[in-house]
């Protein structure tokens, strides 16, 4: 195909200091200036992307999602992501080796070795929320962000003791200071130990020596078979030719399931605080609907608080042969970028999507191709069912101990962390603990569902 068949989408006239703006503001309202004037799709020019391809309708995101990997690429050098986590995390893996790599990853995720990983979210809640102060504001995102490492920590590496206490001690700040620097590449050149990078690197070596303590533990571990930590469950499987996963390998990817499922889970957590204390009428059905055990609301509610103030702003392919999108072709090596916030805040999709509106989901699974905040197609977050039933524990036991204290304070603006959204004031709480605990029945108890 010459270049004269290709057909792209309009070219928004932009300056490259807006288009930058562009992806900072996580506002659905302002992501959707450009869906309103241009339509479904359009290009803009941005700084160290170049021209890009934005997409703001679900059917050119089933389109997407449901494409060849020999049409698009989701992973490798174009991907932020794919320098800090490492070029074996599935953010670096395309094509067979992603899927090689994701068949062994997904099992964890699934079935009965969910009730552990729920028990260890309740008593990280219930531990860290008794240091919570009474009847004063505080960031709720400092709690949550302790909440979701230490949950990690113990589910997905099976860390205890001073592993434990060392990747809890460290990786707060190396994780802050990986996703700045995944949004400036830049400054991603080893200048000496005190540059930006040369002190990101140092926090990587000192995570894979912990990494290789905590393997050579679990290998001589005699009750490894009984664990159900991803980190043991990963040296027991084999790929298909009966080979196992690298270490290496291995490294990048438990690397990448704490970066992708440790901040992302925390700010959605922390959004939930600040919309319930603005929405005192939800908040009271859920409280409600605990002690008569049910859980439709509180998974509707997270659905909500996911498409109102998604903490990720969508996904990212890169064509490598000419693809054809809608009434469009597009050359290879055109970088697509599905604008996820834009599509959460599209009235004709959502209804008053600027109302905090859990109802909306009542009874019904969020579209695959329009709520978006696990991405989607071969490559949805593989951690995803993790997430939401970490959510749907923590908002629980949350509800159930603690009085959240309304207040008719504005909403909190969005403030972009290098790879995440989150509150712009860290989702404030102010709290007061519960004469009697909230009683849920063993119901409210059993493992959430996320939709596929």
């Amino acid at each position: 195909m010459n270049s004269t068949a290709y057909r792209l989408p309009p070219k928004a006239r932009i300056p490259a200091p807006l288009a930058a703006l562009y992806f900072a503001i996580g506002n659905p309202r302002a992501r959707s200036l450009l869906r309103r004037r241009y339509g479904s799709a359009v290009r803009i020019w941005a700084p160290e992307m170049g021209e890009v391809v934005i997409v703001c309708d679900p059917v050119l995101v089933k389109q997407i999602f449901t494409a060849k990997p020999e049409e698009l690429a989701g992973g490798g050098d174009f991907n932020p992501l794919s320098r800090t986590l490492g070029p074996n995390s599935m953010f670096g893996l395309d094509g067979d080796e992603h899927l090689r790599q994701r068949r062994l990853l997904l099992p964890p995720f699934h079935g009965e070795r969910m009730g552990a990983y729920a028990a260890i979210f309740e008593e990280e809640t219930l531990s860290e929320i008794a240091t919570w102060p009474e009847d004063r504001d505080f960031p709720a995102i400092e709690g949550t962000m302790r909440i979701t490492l230490n949950a990690i920590l113990r589910a997905v590496f099976g860390a205890e003791g001073a592993e434990f206490d060392e990747l809890r001690a460290f990786m707060p700040a190396w994780v802050k200071l990986g996703s700045l620097l995944t949004s400036a590449p830049p400054l991603q050149r080893d200048l000496g130990r005190w540059s930006p990078w040369g002190r990101f690197l140092a926090y990587r070596r000192r995570y894979d020596a912990i990494l290789d303590r905590l393997i050579a533990r679990a290998r001589e571990d005699p009750n490894l078979a009984a664990r159900s930590d991803v980190l043991a469950l990963l040296l027991q499987a084999r790929y298909e030719d009966g080979t196992q996963m690298t270490r290496a390998e291995m490294s990048d990817q438990l690397l990448t399931l704490l970066v992708a499922g440790h901040e992302t889970t925390a700010g959605t957590l922390a959004w939930a605080i600040e919309r319930l204390r603005r929405h005192p009428a939800v908040l009271a059905r859920l409280a409600d609907e605990i002690e008569a055990g049910g859980r439709e609301l509180r998974e509707a509610t997270i659905y909500e608080v996911q498409r109102s103030r998604a903490v990720i702003g969508g996904a990212m392919r890169r064509t490598k042969q000419p693809f054809a999108l809608g009434e469009w072709v597009l050359p290879a090596g055109m970088l697509v970028i599905i604008d996820g916030l834009a599509i959460h805040g599209n009235p004709a999709i959502f209804p008053v999507p600027e109302r905090f509106n859990p109802e909306r989901f009542l009874g019904v699974k969020p579209d695959t191709y329009a709520w978006l905040p696990f991405g989607g197609g071969r490559r949805r977050c593989v951690g995803a069912a993790f997430a939401h039933l970490e959510m749907d524990v923590v908002l629980r036991v949350l509800i159930e101990r603690l009085e959240l204290v309304p207040t008719r304070e504005r909403g909190e603006r969005w403030r972009f962390r290098g790879v995440a959204f989150a509150p712009s004031r860290g989702g404030r709480a102010r709290v007061r603990r519960r004469r009697r605990p909230l009683e849920a029945r063993p119901a409210a108890r059993e493992p959430a569902s996320v939709p596929a």
